[in-house]
C-alpha cells in the first residue's frame, strides 16, 4: 500500500519543490508568484473555452504518455514520440487528401487508423533494430526523429504542400483538409473535440491490455525478466517489436488528432518536428513518468501538464514576463519530477531495510517467547 502511495505522492513533491523554484524565478523578475499562480489557474480554468483549449493540449500527451507506458512495460524507452506523431500525420493527412468526399462515418476512422498504423510502423523500426540488431532504442528513436522531420519538411514543401502557397509566402502547409474528417465538437463554442474522449479511452484500453489480457502478460514479463520469459516459450524479440508498434500507434494516433481536430483544419510546421507537435512527444514522456508510468495515472498527469501548458500563456500576457520563463518552469518540473524517481527508490529501499530489521529482531524474540511459554506451561501440569 505504501508503495502504491509512493507512485503518487513523491512526483507530486516533486513538481511542488518544482514550482517553488519557479515561483522564486518570477519574485528574481519583480513579480508576484500568488499573481503568477491565480495566472495560471484562470489561464488554464477561468472560462468554458479555456478548461476545453487545456484539454485540447493534454490530449496528445496523453495519447504518447500512455503509448511510453506500454514500451516501458517491455523494458524498452520510446524516445521517438516526436517522429512517430509527425509520421502518424503525414499518413492521415495523405488518405484525407486522396480521398476528400468520402463520407464522414467511413473516413474519420480511417484517418485515425491510418496515423496509429504510420506511426506504428516508425515505432516499430526501432523495436526490430533494439530486437534483433541490439541497437539501443534510445539512440535509433532519437535519430528517427531527425529522419522524419526531414521527411515533413520535404512533403510539406513540395508534394503536398497548399498550392496557393506557391504563388505566395510558401509556407509549409498542406490545404485545407475535408470537412469529412474533423474531429467532432462535443461542447459547441469551445474546441473541445472527440479526440479528447478518444485518448481517455485508448489509456483505459491500455490497461486493460496490460493487466488483463495475455499479450499484457507476455509484455510485463519481458519486462521483468527477459531470460525468464524466453525459457517459458514467450519470443523476446518479437514482444519487443511489439511494445514499440503499440506505443508508436498512441503517438501516430495522437498526430492525427493535432491534424483534425485543429482549428485551421490542416497540417502545418514551422520546419521543426516541434513546430507541429508542440513538443508533445516530448511532454508526453514527463506526462507517463509523472503518472508512475502507469496508463490510469497518466491521464491525470497529462491534464496537469496539459493546465501548465495553457495556464503559462497567461502568465506570461498577465504579469508581462518573458516568454522564456514559462520554458524554463517546465523545464523545471521535467527535471525534478524524472530525479523523483531516484528519490523514490531510495525510500523504497530504506522502507525495505526498515521491515527486514523489524522482522530480524521479531524473529529473535519468537524463541524466547516460546521458551518462556514452554516453562510456564510445564510448571502448571
Amino acid at each position: 500500500m505504501i508503495r502504491r502511495a509512493l507512485g503518487g505522492v513523491v512526483p507530486l513533491g516533486a513538481a511542488l519543490v518544482a514550482f517553488l523554484f519557479g515561483a522564486i524565478m518570477i519574485l528574481a523578475l519583480g513579480a508576484n508568484p500568488i499573481d503568477g499562480l491565480v495566472a495560471i489557474l484562470d489561464g488554464a480554468f477561468g472560462t468554458r473555452e479555456r478548461v476545453a483549449t487545456t484539454a485540447v493540449r493534454a490530449t496528445p500527451l496523453l495519447l504518447v504518455g500512455v503509448g511510453i507506458t506500454v514500451a516501458f512495460r517491455a523494458r524498452v524507452i520510446n524516445i521517438g514520440g516526436e517522429g512517430q506523431i509527425v509520421i502518424g500525420a503525414l499518413m492521415a493527412t495523405a488518405v484525407a487528401l486522396a480521398i476528400p468526399d468520402t463520407p464522414r462515418p467511413l473516413l474519420l476512422p480511417l484517418v485515425l487508423i491510418v496515423g496509429m498504423i504510420g506511426g506504428g510502423i516508425w515505432g516499430s523500426i526501432a523495436g526490430v533494430l533494439k530486437a534483433y540488431a541490439s541497437v539501443n532504442e534510445i539512440l535509433s528513436t532519437i535519430m528517427l526523429n531527425l529522419v522524419a522531420v526531414q521527411v515533413m519538411n520535404y512533403l510539406l514543401r513540395g508534394p503536398m504542400i497548399d498550392q496557393a502557397e506557391l504563388e505566395g509566402s510558401r509556407i509549409p502547409q498542406t490545404e485545407r483538409l475535408t470537412d469529412n474528417a474533423a474531429l467532432p465538437i462535443l461542447v459547441p463554442g469551445t474546441r473541445f473535440h472527440l479526440g479528447i474522449v478518444i485518448a481517455v479511452v485508448a489509456a483505459i484500453v491500455v490497461y486493460v491490455l496490460l493487466w488483463r489480457s495475455p499479450l499484457g502478460f507476455r509484455l510485463r514479463a519481458v519486462g521483468h525478466n527477459p531470460d525468464a520469459a524466453r525459457a517459458s516459450g514467450i519470443s523476446v524479440e518479437r514482444s519487443l517489436v511489439t511494445a514499440m508498434a503499440i506505443s508508436g500507434s498512441l503517438s501516430g494516433l495522437a498526430g492525427a488528432v493535432l491534424v483534425f481536430g485543429s482549428e485551421s483544419l490542416r497540417m502545418v510546421t514551422d520546419g521543426s518536428t516541434a513546430g507541429f507537435t508542440g513538443a508533445a512527444g516530448f511532454n508526453g514522456i514527463v506526462a507517463a513518468l509523472f503518472g508512475a508510468l502507469h496508463p490510469l495515472w497518466t491521464i491525470p498527469s497529462a491534464f496537469l501538464f496539459g493546465s501548465l501548458l495553457t495556464g503559462a500563456n497567461n502568465l506570461q500576457r498577465v504579469l508581462q514576463i518573458p516568454s522564456p520563463l514559462a520554458v524554463a518552469l517546465n523545464g523545471i518540473v521535467v527535471v525534478f519530477v524524472v530525479s523523483s524517481g531516484r528519490i523514490r527508490a531510495w525510500i523504497e529501499r530504506a522502507l525495505d531495510d526498515r521491515a527486514e530489521r523489524a522482522e530480524r529482531s521479531g524473529g529473535g524474540a519468537d524463541p524466547v517467547a516460546a521458551a518462556a511459554g514452554s516453562t510456564s506451561g510445564g510448571g502448571d501440569s
